[in-house]
């Protein structure tokens, strides 16, 4: 008794503010169009097995683990983005790749974060045994595609507070292209080609974006995509191996519990997208604010000095 109803109203997300209601649409609408116009090698049957077989293992996830709810927005995501980049002539394949994804973020876990970005690593897995492919030159070279593909990402990422990743990674990838083609006296023609693949804007956009296995400070995620790119690089010009953005995130995924150490910041929030930037101290919390700091800092203090908006029992989420 006490509590009004705005109140209430004040702790609960709107829906629509939830970043991945925009990344699922924007995922959709490139595959329909991948589908009706580009004639995508990606059957009806391996579109429903994918989402399908997401949607189920997320489901067997949330029931063995015990969480609060089921979601279905993440799983949907990976799916998508499986239909759209992995190419398989069995379905098998299909429901394997896609059951890797989910699964990975329930078991490769630390400190409460997944590790592995879940579309990256079942296509990691299964382009290593053989069992799929990817088609870069399925997009065709298109621009206003590409440009499309990059606009619709711009919103997601925006919406992700994670804009600053993927602008990160494309100067650092696009700058050091150009600047190998200039060192070799390439014409420029040769790295720009490199770049027209829907792909890469895929990669950018839709997954080293993901708020969820990217470091919590923006200063993090800046080193995070140097080093991805560099790793990228080698990939391509020291190992001669094709999809190399892919393979420079599956490696240098492990080292984002070490960025988050050395450089840490706020854990993100779906409900509640920031940048990860700390307004204060975090020892401030961890001791509890008194009123003259938290009037200073504009956070209330709570019962016994801790700010409501910690818990100290966050609620396990593997989204």
């Amino acid at each position: 008794m006490g509590q009004g109803n705005g109140k209430d109203r004040s702790h609960k997300p709107a829906l629509w503010r939830d970043p991945r209601l925009y990344q699922i649409a924007s995922l959709s609408a490139l595959l329909l169009y991948g589908l009706l116009w580009l004639h995508f090698e990606v059957s009806p049957w391996q579109i429903t097995i994918t989402l399908g077989t997401a949607l189920l293992t997320q489901y067997a996830g949330t029931r063995f683990f015990n969480l609060p709810s089921f979601d279905s927005k993440s799983p949907l995501i990976s799916a998508l983005s499986l239909c759209l980049l992995l190419r398989t002539d069995t379905l098998p394949v299909a429901a394997l790749a896609s059951f890797l994804a989910i699964a990975g973020k329930f078991v490769i876990r630390w400190n409460d974060k997944h590790v592995f970005n879940p579309t990256n690593l079942a296509l990691a897995v299964v382009l290593t045994t053989g069992l799929g492919w990817m088609s870069p030159g399925q997009w065709g070279q298109v621009a206003w595609f590409g440009f499309l593909i990059a606009c619709l990402g711009g919103l997601v990422v925006t919406r992700a507070a994670r804009a600053d990743v993927t602008v990160a990674f494309l100067i650092f990838y696009v700058g050091l292209l150009i600047a190998r083609a200039l060192w070799l006296g390439d014409p420029l023609t040769i790295p720009l080609h490199q770049i027209e693949s829907g792909a890469l804007l895929i990669f950018a956009f839709f997954m080293i974006s993901d708020p969820k296995t990217t470091p919590d400070s923006r200063t993090g995620r800046i080193v995070y995509a140097l080093l991805v790119t560099i790793a990228a690089l080698y990939v391509q010009f020291g190992l001669f191996r094709p999809n190399s953005p892919l393979w420079g995130l599956i490696a240098c995924a492990p080292f984002v519990p070490l960025i988050d150490y050395l450089l840490p910041g706020s854990r993100y929030d779906w409900s509640k997208p920031t940048t990860g930037q700390r307004a204060c101290s975090p020892l401030l919390y961890a001791i509890g604010l008194p009123a003259e700091a938290s009037a200073q800092t504009g956070q209330p203090s709570g019962v016994d000095g801790l700010s409501p908006s910690l818990s100290v029992h966050q609620p396990r989420r593997f989204s």
